[in-house]
């Protein structure tokens, strides 16, 4: 009798397939059904370790001992006559057949039905990776909102400035790849589900915190943990008073880098270590100032950072991260709204101030930067401090925003495409990159990118209308009218300066020569402008005395699709934002005159050689001259 034939006897092979396809299903139910229960990782690794340390002794046992009626015995103890190994085998064949058709139905159901569910909740945090963030980055990281635990809830600023602190810190080491707070502050301090929050945010650990200040005294509490494993790797409680507490920031950062491995150089250990000020008042005024520039949407908001920031500067002139914020407070409400003299003056002074105390700081040349884009209008000067500053700030995405905004205006369309994916990278839940993005591919014709992109998008934000009128563009720019007309179907726009949707939808009926589209939209705009949009938004707020007008622009465009209802008029005919002659009108000098001498056989899209703004303004004037009030009537 052969070996082999000795193990089929003793129904060793058998034994060998029913424990190799049993120990495969057990092992893919449980990576499924574990982490629903939020059982630590290290229990599924200690089930695979045990199946395969079974093995070796599971057949072991099946050579020594036969199964019997009367239960197990050694193998040489069984009469010949009396073994029922035959019937096992039989029963272990059944068996297998069994184990074999679960693990195939098994094997359906995850490919079929678990797949694609997991497929429409996989965060898009990386829409386009690059080839570094293409795997887990174990020296990846988030920081949480940290927790302000003090009574005084007005406080809450002091905890948001430290959790900043501390961010800004891990996001100039080189070694690390740290996520933008904008996409970490819509998630708790202290999250229940660790790992989707880890996944949303393409993280392998995530730092949490919580802020207590009682008068003078400060207390700290922060741990790292790993994503994958629940595992804290660091935690730390800190007690300082507040002119100590500048320390703690550093110290914090330092242990992360240590406790993820990041090699660290002498220029970064420097930046780790630095102490912005002596000054307890000057810092706590920054704080505040930092949480309110953070958090502003309107001029009022940026002037009260202003404030906050004159004041660290009063109680400490030599604070050179306090007069750098400054600047660039000065500099973003000229860009926005205040462009007068004594403004650009205000933000070159702070700009100077922070020059002769640290010009080699990262934030006085981010200023700089800034200084130089919004203000100077000098794109090629800004860029160049902007790509100085990638490499000293590498994981600040507001950087690489700036570079492919740049980038963009001087059209170099795929390096701007390249710095705004990376932006989407350090911050994957934010929505705004994630429009750049989509209208950065639009602009350079990719348009199968830009669908992805905008699909990918919209699993995250599935409400969004801009994100549906992006979509229905790229419809639009492939003749896909009627993929296009599904897109929008159910949007409400908004009504602002920058509503994507509201465009689309006016282009849509250009296209379809069907007024009647766009007529449903536009008109209780028109008639209800006294509503909360536009007029009431930036346009009340900076030009009240022109909501008039723009309320007259509106209702003479809805007055001329009801005319003319073959017509073509070129509103908006080079944009997909088709109230952005009128509304630029509204906010500036261009005259709202309408006029019906527009053409019917004019060409829905532009021709290539035609100038983008000239067709604006153009096709705006020649809308309705009949309709709209004289234009000496309109002067402001």
């Amino acid at each position: 009798m052969t070996f082999f034939t000795e193990l089929k006897r003793r129904n060793v092979v058998r034994m060998a397939g029913l424990y190799l396809v049993g120990a495969w299903l057990l092992t893919q139910v449980a990576s499924t059904v574990l982490p629903t229960f939020d059982v630590p990782s290290w229990a599924l690794r200690g089930l695979i370790i045990a199946l395969v340390l079974g093995f070796f002794p599971a057949l072991i046992v099946s050579w020594i001992f036969e199964l019997t009626p009367q239960g197990l015995k050694r193998d040489e103890e069984v009469a010949p006559e009396q073994s029922i190994a035959p019937q096992t085998a039989r029963r272990m064949d059944r068996m297998i057949i069994v184990v074999l058709a679960l693990a195939l139905g098994y094997f359906a159901f995850d490919k079929f039905v678990l797949g694609p569910r997991r497929e429409a909740v996989q965060p898009q945090g990386n829409a386009l990776p690059n080839a570094a963030d293409s795997h887990e980055n174990s020296k990846s990281i988030a920081v949480l909102p940290f927790e302000n635990l003090s009574s005084d809830k007005d406080n809450a600023y002091f905890a948001d400035g430290i959790q900043d602190e501390i961010l800004t810190r891990l996001a100039k080491v080189s070694a690390l790849k740290v996520i933008s707070r904008t996409s970490t502050q819509k998630y708790k301090s202290a999250p229940d589900n660790l790992r989707e929050v880890g996944k949303q945010l393409g993280v392998a650990n995530l730092l949490e915190g919580s802020v207590q200040k009682v008068g003078n005294a400060v207390h700290v509490n922060v741990q790292l943990i790993r994503v994958a494993t629940d595992e804290h790797l660091w935690a730390e409680s800190y007690n300082r008073k507040l002119d100590d507490i500048f320390a703690v920031e550093g110290e914090v950062a330092g242990a992360i880098a240590e406790a993820l491995n990041a090699k660290l150089t002498g220029a970064e250990k420097a930046v780790l270590a630095r102490q912005p000020t002596n000054s307890p008042g000057a810092y706590d005024a920054y704080l505040r100032g930092a949480a309110q520039y953070f958090r502003s949407n309107s001029q009022d908001e940026q002037e009260a950072a202003v404030r906050s920031f004159e004041e660290a500067t009063r109680l400490d002139p030599q604070f050179a991260e306090a007069w750098a914020a400054l600047s660039r407070s000065h500099s973003v409400i000229f860009f926005h709204s205040d462009v007068t003299t004594a403004r650009r003056e205000a933000a070159e002074h702070a700009l100077a101030e922070a020059t002769r105390l640290r010009p080699d700081l990262a934030e006085t040349q981010l200023a700089r930067a800034y200084f130089q884009y919004w203000v100077l209008h000098d794109y090629k000067g800004a860029l160049e401090m902007m790509r100085q500053l990638r490499t000293s700030w590498p994981s600040n995405p507001e950087i690489h925003q700036v570079i492919a905004f740049i980038l963009a205006r001087l059209g170099h369309w795929q390096e701007s495409i390249e710095s705004i994916d990376r932006v989407i990278a350090l911050n994957p839940r934010d929505l705004f990159p994630r429009n750049q993005a989509i209208q950065l591919r639009l602009a350079a014709r990719d348009f199968s990118e830009a669908l992805q992109l905008t699909d990918n998008a919209l699993r995250i934000w599935p409400d969004d209308t801009d994100l549906r009128g992006l979509k229905a563009t790229v419809f639009q720019a492939l003749g896909q009218l009627d993929e296009a007309q599904s897109a929008l179907y159910g949007v409400v726009p908004k009504i602002d300066e920058g509503s994507v949707s509201l465009g689309v939808i006016h282009y849509q009926a250009r296209l379809r020569r069907d007024p009647a589209l766009a007529i449903k939209v536009l008109e209780p705009f028109a008639h209800g402008i006294e509503s909360d949009s536009f007029c009431i938004g930036r346009t009340s707020n900076r030009w009240p005395e022109k909501r008039p007008r723009l309320a007259r622009c509106l209702n003479a465009a809805v007055t001329l699709w009801k005319k003319l209802p073959n017509s073509n008029p070129g509103m908006g005919s080079c944009s997909v934002h088709s109230f952005t002659p009128c509304l630029n009108w509204a906010n500036e000098t261009t005259p709202c005159e309408l006029s019906t001498n527009t053409p019917s056989s004019a060409p829905a899209m532009l021709a290539p050689s035609q100038s983008p703004k000239r067709c604006a303004r153009v096709s705006w004037r020649n809308l309705v001259k009949k309709s709209a009030p004289s234009r000496a009537s309109k002067q402001s």
